[in-house]
């Protein structure tokens, strides 16, 4: 039997639903992972992943495989309880997928709709500082693991595109906040990004169906990108010890 001491732990936030389940079965499939899905408030969604998982995956892991553990990674109050959480449930942490985000649609050529203050301030809230403060609270037991942190970033912080103006500025923010991060936290941590373009979750079906054609078409590869070929990049920079610093651009050539 796999032990705990053996066995390399992954929380993934914001894994209950869209790009973080997907990771979730990407980790569950890959074997060798136990894995804690953070929810905000939809624990029933949580739980009815893990039971996906657990009965898609049998393992003979002789401890806890999966844990679904609710926080709002809006407050630093809580992402250090979550953080202290996973590690107490698990007994060590290897790996963060820092897969939390936020925005508010709005028309992004009109600048009287680009300057809600409060949709800044979110998307600064969300997509920037909630990544710095998770990585402080998690430093300590990622540097004993010599573990792995990723952001989900965007193409939206590539190009000026995406659901806002706040959002797209907030993502590039983030790209460098990762930058950042790899340079302060190396050599015993590795810190990447993905940055995927329109993909057709929940999130993503929000879009006018004529705008998720055109970005169709827009694309090199005439496809929208598969949430899964984005969870599979997550794994690869888990399992990769040779890069960080890197924000690898999930697509479908949209930005070539």
């Amino acid at each position: 039997m796999a032990q705990a001491q053996d066995s390399k732990v992954v929380l993934v936030t914001a894994g209950s639903a869209g790009l973080g389940a997907a990771v979730v079965k990407a980790l569950a499939a890959a074997g060798q992972y136990r894995i804690v899905v953070n929810y905000s408030s939809n624990r029933e969604r949580a739980e009815d992943l893990i039971k996906e998982i657990e009965k898609a995956y049998p393992s003979s892991f002789s401890s806890t495989r999966f844990a679904a553990i609710q926080a709002d990674v809006s407050k630093r109050d809580e992402i250090i309880r979550l953080v202290e959480k996973t590690v107490s449930t698990m007994g060590r942490l290897d790996a963060i997928v820092s897969n939390a985000g936020w925005t508010r649609f709005s028309n992004f050529l009109d600048l009287d709709e680009s300057v809600v203050e409060s949709d800044w301030d979110k998307c600064f809230n969300m997509n920037v500082k909630s990544h710095l403060f998770l990585m402080h609270a998690a430093k300590k037991h990622l540097e004993a693991t010599e573990g792995a942190f990723l952001l989900t970033a965007s193409t939206a912080g590539v190009i000026p595109a995406g659901s806002s103006m706040a959002y797209s500025v907030s993502k590039a923010a983030e790209i460098h906040l990762m930058k950042c991060l790899a340079k302060s936290t190396g050599p015993r941590i590795r810190v990447n990004s993905v940055s995927p373009g329109l993909m057709l979750t929940d999130w993503g079906l929000q879009f006018p169906q004529e705008q998720i054609n055109a970005y169709k078409e827009q694309t090199k590869l005439k496809s929208i990108p598969a949430v899964e070929d984005v969870a599979q990049q997550v794994l690869c920079f888990i399992q990769n010890r040779s890069i960080t610093g890197a924000n690898i651009v999930i697509d479908s050539g949209y930005t070539v």
